[in-house]
C-alpha cells in the first residue's frame, strides 16, 4: 500500500475472465490478478459522480453464466456479455470510502452491481442501493433481501397472482429464489412442493423451509409421472427455474388457468444448442398463462418488499440457507458450482467481513 501525493493507493485483487466460454464452464475460464500491477488510488476522480467502495461479500447466481459467451450479432440479449480480460461482474455488498454522488457518503453501506474485485469505482451509481438495515447479516443483501430476495417477491405475486389454497410446483427449489418462492408460498396457504438434485436439499425444502412434499429430479426417470404422485390434480403455479425436460413434464400437469413465471432455465445456460420444448399445445386448451420477467423492472418495489420480508426474518417466520465462501480466489469454483448443484442454499463469497 502506498500514497501517492496524500492519497492512499492499493493493489487490486481481480478475478478476470480469460475468454468467452462455450460449453460447460470450468474454473480456468477465469484466473486470479494478483500481480500487484493492478493499482487503485482510494479516491474518487476529481468531478465525477462515481462511488469507490471495499467489496465485502460478492454474489454468485446463474444468470452469469450466459454473460461468459461470445455475444452474436443480431441476438440482443437482456443483459451485456462481460469483456474477456476484465473483472467479472455481479451484484455484491460493499462499503463506501469515498463518494462524487449526492445520495452517497463515506461509510455507508450499499448493495448493487459491483466488480469481482477488492475494489471498485462504481460509475453505475444508479444500480446501488444503500442498506438501511443493518440488524441483519450484511450477507443478506446478496440473497434474501437483494437481487435474489426481490425475484422471489416480484415473480411469486405479481406475476404468478397466488391465492390461497392452490398448488404451488418449484424446480431448482433450495437455491437462492426458490427456497423463498417456497416460503411465501406456505405463508400464503398453498401446498407447496419443490425439486433438487440431492438427498440434503430435499431435506432442506421439508424440514427447514417447511414445504409440504419435495423431491430428487434426479431419482425420477419419468418426470411427468412424479410430478403426478405430488399432484394428482394438477399444478396452479409452476415457478420456473429449469427449463428442459422439468418444463415439458410441468405443461402435462398445469391445471386450467394455470400461471407459469419463468425466472430462469438453468439447464439450457451451457448448451450449445437449447433443447425444444415439445408440450406447449396444453397452454392453448388449459389456458396456461406462460410470463418471463426481469427483475430490474420490479426495483422501484423495493422499500415494500422491504417493509414485508424484514418482520418475517426478524420473527423467524422465513428463514434462508446461505453457502459461504471465503477469500476472493474462491470465487471462480463457487459460481461453478451452481452449474453441478454444488451450493446448498444461496452462494456468497466473502472477500472481507469489514
Amino acid at each position: 500500500m502506498a500514497s501517492g501525493g496524500g492519497v492512499e493507493e492499493v493493489s487490486n485483487k481481480q478475478v478476470i475472465l480469460k475468454d468467452y466460454v462455450s460449453g460447460f464452464p470450468k474454473e480456468s475460464d477465469m484466473y486470479l490478478n494478483t500481480s500487484g500491477t493492478i493499482k487503485l488510488k482510494l479516491k474518487v476522480p476529481e468531478g465525477s459522480n462515481a462511488v469507490l467502495v471495499k467489496n465485502l461479500y460478492l454474489s454468485c447466481d446463474p444468470y452469469m453464466r450466459p454473460r461468459m459467451k461470445q455475444p452474436i450479432p443480431g441476438n440482443e440479449t437482456y443483459i451485456e456479455p462481460f469483456k474477456p480480460g476484465s473483472p467479472i461482474v455481479g451484484n455484491g455488498v460493499a462499503k463506501v470510502l469515498d463518494s462524487g454522488h449526492p445520495d452517497f457518503k463515506k461509510g455507508d453501506l450499499i448493495w448493487g452491481k459491483t466488480g469481482w474485485e477488492e475494489y471498485s469505482l462504481i460509475t453505475a451509481v444508479q444500480t446501488l442501493f444503500k442498506i438501511h438495515h443493518t440488524d441483519v447479516p450484511l450477507s443478506y443483501y446478496t440473497g434474501i433481501l437483494g437481487m435474489p430476495g426481490m425475484t422471489a417477491y416480484a415473480g411469486f405475486y405479481e406475476i404468478c397472482s397466488p391465492k390461497k389454497g392452490e398448488r404451488v410446483f418449484i424446480s431448482a427449489a433450495s437455491g437462492a429464489v426458490g427456497q423463498l418462492v417456497g416460503q411465501f408460498a406456505k405463508l400464503l396457504g398453498c401446498y407447496v412442493v419443490g425439486s433438487a438434485g440431492s438427498k440434503e436439499k430435499v431435506d432442506l425444502l421439508k424440514n427447514k423451509f417447511g414445504f409440504n412434499e419435495a423431491f430428487n429430479y434426479k431419482e425420477e426417470p419419468d418426470l411427468h409421472a412424479a410430478l403426478k404422485r405430488y399432484f394428482p390434480e394438477g399444478i396452479d403455479i409452476y415457478f420456473e427455474n429449469v427449463g428442459g425436460k422439468m418444463l415439458d413434464a410441468v405443461l402435462l400437469n398445469m391445471r386450467a388457468h394455470g400461471r407459469i413465471a419463468v425466472c430462469g432455465m438453468i439447464s439450457q445456460y451451457n448448451l450449445e444448442h437449447p433443447e425444444g420444448v415439445h408440450n406447449l399445445m396444453t397452454v392453448v386448451w388449459k389456458r396456461v398463462r406462460i410470463e418471463g420477467f426481469l427483475v430490474s423492472e420490479y426495483h422501484h418495489l423495493f422499500p415494500k418488499f422491504l417493509e414485508f420480508v424484514l418482520p418475517y426474518i426478524k420473527e423467524g417466520k422465513i428463514t434462508y440457507v446461505e453457502d459461504v465462501a471465503e477469500g476472493l480466489e474462491s470465487a471462480p469454483a463457487a459460481l461453478i458450482g451452481l452449474f453441478t448443484g454444488r451450493n446448498v442454499g444461496k452462494q456468497v463469497v466473502v472477500v472481507a467481513r469489514e
